[in-house]
């Protein structure tokens, strides 16, 4: 088995990209029989299953288990980001499979139906081109909820052990953040003093300045501003 950078069940707070797109392939082709068979249950299931994963965690995931048991120790792993956003898909794409199936039950089944294509659509478009729909809007509100909402007019460098000799980039960062790294190295290059924060172990920080998605770095002026 090749050799794994973050433990699947374990480190959380990350995931291989790779895992979430088997997983949209999963859905979406799924959901797709369900509509080509006429079989509105599958819907059902698909809703559960998500809902059982999103609850329990990874191990309850059988799309996750099958990846990270068979595929990944086959080909490696992959970069690896912030497993908030595709968590946040994985609960859009719970609540609208769940009311698809509601739909069916009472006998709206275009709409059933239409909510159940609207799901195996964006999932295959995430898994065939990385562009996650419901990672987006994750993304976008986590902007609005972090350090942009909060309006960031100083940081307390005194926190972080630095001396406030110059100008620097506050980069809020995770160990295991393939996304992360590649932004301290590209400011590194640009010769930016680089100044990191490691949210899992200071995650009191994180929320003081309100960061709800890594990476995040901010311009800082000597003196904090």
């Amino acid at each position: 088995m090749k050799q794994r950078t973050a433990h699947p069940y374990r480190d959380l707070d990350v995931i291989d990209a790779r895992g979430p797109r088997f997983n949209q392939a999963t859905i979406g082709i799924l959901a797709l029989a369900s509509f080509a068979t006429g079989w509105w249950p599958l819907l059902a299931i698909l809703a559960a299953q998500l809902a059982v994963g999103l609850v329990f965690g990874r191990r309850y995931c059988l799309p996750c288990l099958v990846y990270f048991e068979l595929v990944q120790p086959r080909f490696g792993e992959g970069p690896l980001e912030d497993a908030r956003p595709p968590r946040f898909a994985n609960i859009l794409g719970a609540v609208v499979l769940g009311a698809a199936s509601l739909a069916h039950v009472i006998g709206l089944s275009t709409i059933g139906w239409a909510l159940g294509l609207l799901v195996a659509g964006l999932a295959l478009l995430a898994a065939v081109t990385g562009i996650c729909i419901g990672c987006e809007l994750y993304r976008l509100s986590a902007h609005r909820r972090g350090i942009r909402s909060h309006r960031l007019d100083e940081v307390e460098l005194s926190e972080l052990g630095v001396a406030p000799d110059g100008d620097m980039v506050v980069q809020f960062t995770h160990p295991l953040c393939t996304d992360c790294r590649t932004l301290e190295k590209r400011l590194r290059s640009e010769g930016r003093r680089v100044v990191t924060v490691d949210v899992s172990k200071r995650p009191e920080l994180a929320r003081k300045y309100g960061v709800a998605l890594v990476p995040t770095a901010v311009a800082v002026r000597a003196g904090g501003r």
